[in-house]
């Protein structure tokens, strides 16, 4: 896969989720035709965070899966690069652990999580496998890792529609309801450029990530990945 034409500077990047932070929860919705929320629930069904168990949720955004998290009892510490998303997040729980924090240079020490997870962030870092190994860094020996990400819908038809939709469809649609399409535009070429299942779980497996595994979720629009930290 060439990303060369979607590298960005991290700065620049946080910058461009800081314009959408107010209305990023409400402009997915609408993108995603709703299917986000359900996308979000598969992703904590997967990770099966336990009350007093600690869980890093990478590329949280505003926390709007840490809240249910924390809500259950866990100790949820919500990161992202984008001040902004978490200025969002804070103002509506300002009972969460909210951390600015860059995926290549997490501000955690070694082994300090039972559970990592990063839903729709892997795709916007510039190195996957730094990023995969900073994930690997900071889990406890049998932890585990739950990565939700855009991937390639599997039934071909279904493929050339929902990638038409991606280039034509979601401009407009995202300039209708937010006032930042462009960067709306620069995420679906993203999402087309990405690696599809197979390819991500054998990044994840590279990384050093045990027992790997994926399902795919609306026909393979999303796709969920686990994995386990092996054994000190």
């Amino acid at each position: 896969m060439s990303r060369a034409s979607l590298d960005k500077d991290p700065q620049d990047v946080a910058a461009m989720f800081d314009s959408l932070a107010h209305r990023y929860d409400r402009t997915n919705d609408v993108i995603s035709l709703g299917q986000d929320r359900s996308w979000r629930k598969a992703t904590l069904k997967a990770l099966d965070a336990q009350p007093g168990e600690t869980v890093l949720d990478l590329a949280a955004g505003t926390g709007t899966s840490a809240e249910p998290m924390a809500d259950a009892g866990v100790q949820v510490v919500a990161c992202d690069l984008s001040v902004g998303m978490l200025d969002v997040g804070k103002r509506r729980r300002p009972d969460l652990a909210f951390v600015a924090g860059d995926a290549l240079h997490l501000p955690f020490a070694d082994a300090s999580f039972d559970a990592v997870t990063m839903s729709f962030g892997l795709r916007n870092v510039n190195d996957v496998d730094a990023a995969l190994d900073e994930l690997l860094r900071v889990t406890r020996p049998g932890g585990r890792l739950v990565v939700c990400e855009f991937s390639r819908p599997t039934f071909k038809p279904f493929r050339a529609v929902y990638e038409n939709y991606l280039m034509r469809a979601l401009p407009p649609v995202a300039r209708a309801v937010s006032k930042e399409p462009d960067a709306y535009v620069y995420l679906a070429e993203s999402i087309r450029e990405w690696p599809d299942q197979h390819a991500l779980g054998m990044l994840i497996k590279h990384a050093g990530w045990e027992h790997v595994a994926y399902r795919n979720l609306s026909g393979g629009v999303v796709a969920l990945h686990r994995g386990t930290k092996p054994e000190a």
